[in-house]
């Protein structure tokens, strides 16, 4: 039995997100910690617009590992549209408007490893969104997009769409974790277990997404979801290449040029080892950049400062 879990375990490394080291294992996953902001925020200016007008409800800016953040910081109103371009209209409190009013660091904030470390390659990111990692080399690419979703639909209490596949393919639902069952390897499988401190508790939500970020990555997440074309793309979807090595990225909005129709986008990213997720700029068009265009990927390949994506990469969840 024991060779067979480690089996299991083994499987998940290899193809899990962003050629990643050795994990830690379920059995090691302590409380959540925030690692502490320890460097100074950049005075260098971004882009900034005239601050958008917003009621504060809790359905429209709810991100629950913040107590409070400013407004002035959020994306949508720290990351400009170019020239000659509007922001697509979303539905308010959709996941795509979550998305755009995402809290930013201040400044041009420097990318912190889950170690408190820097990231040795400081030149890639526009912005760094203002979220915690947890102080384990867990939420890397696929992992930061993951928590993405699953935070939104926490904040919403939709528990039902929070579940994502163990790269062995079980499904591990959060609906079944606040019944106080608890997922546990046996073998090639995957059983639940009681469980008398799992539920809906915020702490208890972020344990549940470490048990996920170490047995999925990649590889069982470009399995979830659904390729689609470059002219819907939509905040929320995903550019991906499952496997090791792979990589994710996430969309965090979009925006329409209004003479051309071509449709631009941001994109954000955690990589290997596990660190705060930023945007990145466009390494192809300084010009553009933060911002990518459909129009000028065409047939060819996405290019991020980090990766390079083939152009059927453009995925979508299904729920």
């Amino acid at each position: 039995m024991l060779k067979k879990s480690l089996f299991l375990l083994g499987l998940t490394l290899v193809l899990n997100a962003c050629s990643q080291p050795t994990r830690d294992t379920v059995a090691n996953i302590k409380d959540v910690t925030v690692v502490p902001d320890s460097i100074t925020d950049s005075t260098v200016p971004l882009p900034n617009e005239e601050l958008e007008q917003i009621n504060w409800d809790s359905t429209k800016l709810t991100y629950s590992w913040l107590q409070d953040f400013e407004i002035e910081n959020t994306l949508v109103n720290r990351i400009a549209v170019p020239n000659e371009c509007r922001r697509i209209e979303v539905d308010r409190g959709s996941y795509q408007d979550w998305l755009r009013h995402l809290p930013l660091k201040s400044g041009r904030s420097s990318v912190l490893l889950y170690n408190g470390e820097l990231k040795w390659n400081q030149d890639v990111h526009q912005a760094v969104i203002d979220m915690d990692v947890d102080p384990r080399d867990l939420q890397q690419c696929a992992d930061a997009v993951m928590r993405m979703k699953a935070e939104y639909h926490y904040q919403k209490k939709e528990f039902d769409q929070i579940h994502f596949n163990y790269t062995s393919g079980d499904n591990v639902p959060f609906s079944k974790w606040i019944q106080g069952k608890r997922p546990v390897v046996s073998g090639r499988d995957v059983v639940w277990n009681s469980c008398s401190s799992c539920d809906e508790s915020y702490n208890s939500f972020r344990k549940y997404l470490l048990k996920i970020f170490n047995y999925a990555g990649t590889a069982s997440m470009e399995r979830e979801l659904k390729p689609k074309s470059w002219k819907d793309i939509k905040a929320g979807d995903v550019i991906i290449k499952g496997g090791s090595p792979g990589h994710a990225v996430m969309v965090l909005d979009v925006a329409v040029n209004q003479d051309t129709g071509d449709k631009l986008f941001l994109i954000s990213q955690s990589y290997m080892p596990a660190q705060q997720s930023h945007i990145l700029k466009n390494p192809q068009n300084s010009t553009l950049s933060p911002w990518y265009s459909v129009e000028e990927i065409g047939s060819g390949n996405v290019v991020t400062p980090e990766w390079t994506f083939d152009n059927s990469s453009l995925m979508e969840f299904g729920y």
